[in-house]
């Protein structure tokens, strides 16, 4: 393979071949004390520090630099960044070089939960905008440009609009770029969490990416849809409202000042793999999903569903939830993106021509997982979630507010009408179902009894084995 477009990754092995004696860190020297199986332990010896020649990541100089505007050309932005500690710094870096303590930021509601951490970090007060509801993908799908220009005029004291493009499942809507324009004629910047969609910017029949639709901070989990180890993410500036070197020091207060070189080369590879995918890398892997997707429509009870990305397929039964598809094929060894109250998604690999991947072997076994459902399991009637139905809201604390106030945990059926104090999150996908510091309502109540009837799994302010979720202590007797 040639790495000549991979300055950074081209390094590495130079510094390798040298044979080189570490008495630096990290304490493993190179590999020879790990006790990690063989394969792993190859890797290290690219497990190194900022030593001569191989740059610094929060100073780049040399082969970092170099790499990073191959980055910057190849996304057409201002200023890329390489980002080794997920998408999550990147998104805490937008928020924190656009918001301060106190101030307005409008969010699209079904955010991940690092944007709402962001926010909660900053101390800045966040007004929601609930998204559409996407009867394709079932599920909440992306604002219209009109929910934003209410936002907008309710609320012209907002420093910044973050929204999500593509969602999870890779809808990504038609509105996006008058969204852009109509924070722009405000002089507000859009900072987008397009964590999916970092393969965009290859073009057709992929989406848009944010970037050329107008936004000036975007965020993208390289690792997602390119070939980029675990946590390896890009942040890219295209603004002239945002300034990137404001970007560049909020990163280098978040990130490691031990950033990972296996990380950095992997994202020196993803970008290179990403530019040099061809227009017949397209037809064919367009060619091998076709063949996929018939396959599957052709396995009894199945129903495979597109969306607005080609790499995202969503498989249902009607009369299963997507927890029991998904136990069911964990058992024959496919293993989805996640499973939601209706489906399972599947993220499809990004191949080029000369690559191959066990689409038939994974046809079978989806086959013999779907019939093993429909065999062991009772066929139900999947509750419809309610819709959320409360455009544009607020919190009726903030979290610095909360953590004044007294707190308790009450029983499910209790707590309508009370205050959330911590965020209830279904994980994956990491999308807040109910927020610190909103009112719990009777959508919040059926829309989690719902999802926990079917198996759904929670991060934050429940209890699931005493039916408890945690509120503010009656706010009368505060």
């Amino acid at each position: 393979m040639d790495y000549a477009n991979r300055p950074l990754v081209h390094r590495l092995m130079k510094f390798k071949e040298a044979d080189p004696v570490s008495f630096h860190v990290p304490g493993h020297k190179n590999g020879a004390l790990s006790g990690l199986p063989a394969e792993l332990r190859t890797a290290l010896a690219y497990d190194i520090t900022e030593l001569e020649g191989l740059d610094d990541l929060h100073q780049p100089e040399g082969v970092i630099e170099e790499a990073e505007q191959k980055l910057t050309d190849f996304y057409r932005s201002d200023k890329s960044f390489f980002l080794v500690n997920g998408s999550t710094v990147g998104n805490l870096a937008m928020v924190y070089a656009t918001c301060a303590e106190g101030e307005t930021v409008i969010v699209q509601r079904n955010a991940h939960k690092s944007i709402f951490n962001a926010i909660e970090l900053t101390g800045a007060r966040p007004v929601f905008i609930s998204p559409e509801w996407d009867s394709i993908a079932k599920t909440a799908g992306t604002v219209t440009a009109k929910q934003v220009e209410k936002a907008l005029t309710s609320f012209p004291e907002a420093k910044a609009v973050i929204l999500t493009y593509p969602t999870y499942y890779g809808t990504t809507g038609e509105e996006l770029e008058e969204a852009i324009r109509l924070c722009h004629e405000r002089e507000i910047p859009v900072l987008v969490d397009e964590a999916h969609g970092a393969h965009f910017t290859i073009g057709e029949p992929f989406p848009a990416s944010a970037l050329d639709l107008g936004a000036d901070v975007v965020v993208h989990s390289a690792h997602k849809t390119l070939p980029a180890l675990t946590m390896a993410s890009f942040l890219h500036v295209r603004s002239n409202l945002i300034a990137s070197e404001n970007i560049a020091r909020y990163l280098r207060m978040l990130q490691s000042s031990s950033p990972s070189y296996l990380l950095m080369a992997s994202l020196d590879d993803a970008r290179a793999y990403a530019e040099s995918y061809a227009t017949e890398d397209i037809k064919d892997f367009m060619k091998k999903r076709a063949g996929f997707l018939k396959r599957l429509n052709g396995i009894a009870r199945l129903e495979a569903i597109e969306t607005d990305d080609p790499l995202k397929l969503m498989l249902r039964v009607n009369g299963y939830s997507g927890y029991d598809i998904q136990k069911a094929m964990d058992q024959v060894g496919v293993y989805a993106e996640l499973a939601d109250l209706y489906q399972v998604l599947l993220v499809l690999p990004l191949l080029k021509k000369d690559q191959e991947y066990p689409f038939e072997e994974a046809a079978k076994r989806i086959e013999k997982a779907i019939e093993y459902t429909i065999t062991s399991k009772v066929k139900m009637k999947l509750p419809e979630l309610p819709v959320f139905n409360q455009v544009i809201s607020k919190p009726c604390y903030i979290m610095r507010e909360l953590e004044l106030l007294h707190t308790e945990w009450i029983p499910y059926e209790e707590s309508i009408g009370r205050i959330a104090a911590a965020s209830l999150i279904p994980y994956p996908p990491g999308i807040p179902l109910m927020l610190a510091g909103e009112r719990v309502t009777e959508y919040h109540i059926q829309s989690l009894t719902s999802l926990l009837a079917t198996g759904a799994r929670f991060q934050g302010a429940i209890r699931l084995h005493e039916k408890q979720i945690f509120v503010v202590t009656n706010e009368a007797e505060e």
